[in-house]
């Protein structure tokens, strides 16, 4: 009879068939409602990054925008303060040309006056009187001297005064300059988006770059060259109205301010010789006290080295005890006293060299000193050279001027003429 075949294995009941049906249901379901919640969530977050980014960049956009206005607002400003400066430049240049035309105008007037002085020395007998006609050439003569030194002076002023002007003009310039190159930056900034050209990540940009200003650091020192360029062209106007004012005018005050100057010069030589022997002495004691530390450092070097000898004897009389035999290995007191000098002299080296340390730093000290004293002994000599040869040039003043100022005057760009006749016996030099 033929057997029924049975396949192997287990057998599951039919309430478990079940279960395995409904636990696999609610498992599908289950994933599918939080794959549903992550869907929704991360269409949420792709909705508000979206909106988010567009926020951030139309902000962005609109600060740019402000920023170039503010920028550009600044650039038109320093674009009026450059044209307003090199007005002014170019006002007291002319006025300084003027003032030195006046200047060299001055010389025919003075050698009529001083021509007509020495004609006057031609009188014979009575007639050599100081009458009221000698009396106004000799005034004459002394307010044309005078002019000549006023218009000097505002000469020089106007000069200094150019320089300022330029140095000024150069600050805006370059505060202009930079305000273009940063306008154009953050132009091409606001024309940068996603479908720009050689966009790319880069390394680190949120950075904070160095030399980095704060804005009210920005508008204060465009501010800064704005008011110092409105207070050169006010000092400017003021200069061009004292110099076309001293074209007229005379001032009696130069010549007091002459010998104040030579005063306040002969006491800063003094002042330079007294520095310079004080610093020569200095010197002496410094060199002094550095060949004293050095033979000091040299005798404790000395000392290092016989320490050093004197701690390998001990250390090599240690080691040497220890290879005795047995119980002859004793801790007596020889073994106590090497192990007191061993510790005594790493001490006594210790403090040796901590000590020659200290006398190195003090010789370092002292050379750099020496140094600091030696240079400063070279700036004394040099500035009481330069002094002694501004005493020695100022004393021009008391010289007839045509043994030392040049043919040309490189200050007024005016050739020196030669001295008539005249001129040469009223000036006692003839």
């Amino acid at each position: 009879m033929a057997t029924l075949s049975v396949k192997p294995g287990q057998r599951f009941t039919l309430p478990s068939w079940h279960a395995n049906s409904h636990l696999i249901s609610a498992d599908a379901e289950r994933q599918r409602s939080a794959s549903h919640r992550v869907r929704q969530e991360a269409r949420a977050l792709r909705n508000e990054t979206n909106n988010q980014t567009k926020w951030d960049e139309h902000d962005n956009q609109t600060r740019l925008v402000e920023r170039i206005g503010s920028v550009n607002r600044w650039k038109e400003t320093l674009d009026k303060c450059l044209a307003d400066i090199d007005a002014e430049i170019d006002a007291l240049a002319k006025v300084k040309e003027a003032t030195e035309c006046a200047l060299q105008a001055k010389n025919l007037p003075l050698e009529v006056s001083i021509e007509c002085l020495t004609l006057r020395e031609s009188r014979r007998a009575i007639d050599v009187v100081r009458d009221p006609v000698e009396e106004e050439l000799h005034k004459e003569v002394k307010v044309i001297d005078q002019a000549k030194r006023e218009l000097q002076q505002r000469v020089n002023e106007a000069f200094q005064q150019l320089c300022l002007l330029q140095e000024a003009r150069q600050q805006l310039s370059g505060d202009h300059r930079r305000k273009m190159e940063a306008l154009e930056i953050d132009r091409v900034c606001l024309s940068v988006s996603v479908n720009s050209p050689n966009i790319s990540l880069k390394a680190n940009p949120t950075r904070v770059p160095a030399g980095s200003t704060a804005p009210h650091e920005w508008e204060q020192h465009s501010q800064h060259n704005k008011e110092r360029a409105e207070a050169e062209m006010k000092a400017s106007t003021e200069l061009r109205e004292a110099a076309l004012l001293a074209i007229a005018q005379t001032n009696n005050e130069l010549e007091a301010q002459r010998v104040a100057t030579e005063f306040a010069l002969r006491k800063r030589i003094r002042d330079l010789e007294g520095a310079y022997d004080e610093l020569r002495w200095q010197e002496q004691n410094t060199l002094e006290e550095i060949a004293e530390t050095e033979e000091d450092i040299r005798l404790l070097e000395v000392d290092l080295r016989r320490k050093t000898q004197d701690l390998k004897v001990a250390h090599t009389r240690l080691e040497t005890r220890t290879y005795r035999p047995r119980m002859e290995l004793c801790r007596d007191q020889v073994q106590y006293g090497l192990t007191d000098e061993v510790q005594q002299l790493e001490g006594t080296i210790r403090a040796l060299g901590r000590k020659l340390a200290e006398s190195q730093a003090a010789l370092d000290a002292l050379s750099s000193q020496l140094y600091r004293v030696q240079t400063d002994i070279g700036y004394k000599a040099s500035s009481l050279l330069l002094d002694n040869k501004c005493a020695d040039s100022r004393r021009k003043l008391a010289v007839p001027a045509e043994k030392f100022v040049p043919e040309v005057d490189a200050f007024n760009r005016t050739a020196r003429r030669a001295l008539s006749p005249a001129e040469e016996r009223a000036a006692g030099v003839g």
